[in-house]
């Protein structure tokens, strides 16, 4: 019981109304002790009897195929956190919402005092750096996934080095191009994810040393859904006939391809960011030119690492850490993910 309502964020009294079909609970609390149930089973052969354990908060504002991909990839990393045993607890959304983000901080280890640390990716916006730095004084360390905040005093950021994938999709983009003409398309999810800002900049600045007469299109506030980007660039593909490549930075690539569809564009090149199943099926039949990939089963590890460090549970202090990206094309997509 004691599990379940940590796990859910309520009280022992309504977890117990809830699993005995009491009245005077709301749905929402039906959802969330339904929801820490899956949770529970899904990590109890992670957890060791006699270890210290661990709660940490995944809170994740990103597209539900990239937060369900770091999901599992995070969940196949629990019993690696030796001496102690680890337990997650999820807070996704699709929207980057600041209000929200700073709710979810806030209500992270109110109840019962059971977090451990704190995994997030969120805007990098002053009111959520002010809720990490609230976290890290009551002592629950915060690591930044993928995304970093500026002076929030995080204990650790963990993913891809942005500057050097916008530097790399340059290089690619501008030789597979080459002496042909035409302009770049790039898509961002949010201006104010400072990673996709960093990967913007350094694609920019790199395009223009590279190949100085192409034009960047951007497209940004898209939240990475599907059906915001396509209105977007059938927009915008309207009114630059001269696109012939894409850099997208955000996802959504299954509806940029659908988008240049519609208005019966062709597209030399498509980079693209992570492996997720969208573009796994994409990169298998050529749709994709290539994907600027990192490993989100060692970015987890890592998080981890940072956490268990910050408790004194590993030697060395929590550790800034930013991977190097891989480019993976349709000849060398990794074994274990590639689409059967």
């Amino acid at each position: 019981m004691d599990d379940i309502a940590s796990q859910a964020q309520l009280s022992r009294a309504t977890v117990d109304r809830v699993l005995h079909g009491r009245p005077g609970v709301s749905p929402r609390a039906v959802r969330a002790v339904e929801q820490a149930l899956l949770d529970l089973d899904r990590q109890q052969s992670q957890l060791r009897l006699g270890a210290r354990t661990l709660v940490l908060d995944v809170v994740m504002q990103a597209p539900q195929r990239f937060s369900s991909a770091y999901c599992e990839a995070l969940e196949a990393q629990l019993g690696s956190a030796r001496p102690a045993a680890l337990r997650a607890r999820f807070w996704f959304g699709e929207h980057a919402d600041v209000d929200d983000a700073v709710a979810t901080l806030n209500r992270v280890g109110t109840r019962g005092r059971t977090a451990h640390g704190v995994l997030l990716k969120a805007p990098d916006e002053p009111p959520v750096a002010d809720a990490v730095r609230r976290l890290t004084g009551r002592g629950i360390p915060v690591v930044t996934l993928v995304t970093d905040i500026h002076d929030s005093g995080r204990v650790a950021y963990v993913g891809l080095d942005n500057r050097s994938a916008g530097a790399t999709a340059a290089y690619l983009v501008a030789s597979w191009l080459g002496e042909r003409p035409g302009d770049v398309l790039v898509t961002l999810s949010r201006s104010t994810f400072f990673g996709e800002s960093e990967r913007y900049q350094a694609f920019r600045g790199e395009l223009r040393a590279l190949a100085p007469r192409r034009q960047i299109v951007a497209i940004t506030e898209t939240e990475g859904l599907d059906a915001t980007l396509r209105t977007l660039v059938e927009k915008e593909l309207g009114a630059h006939p001269s696109v012939v490549g894409t850099y997208s930075i955000g996802g959504g690539n299954r509806a940029i391809v659908e988008a240049f569809a519609t208005v019966g564009r062709a597209r030399l090149v498509h980079v693209a960011h992570d492996l997720d199943q969208d573009n796994l099926e994409l990169l298998h039949t050529h749709t994709l030119t290539a994907v600027l990939h990192h490993d989100l089963h060692a970015d987890a590890r890592n998080a981890i690492r940072q956490i268990l460090r910050y408790h004194r549970l590993l030697a060395g202090a929590p550790t800034s850490s930013p991977a190097n990206v891989q480019v993976v094309t349709p000849f060398n997509i990794p074994g274990r993910l590639s689409p059967s």
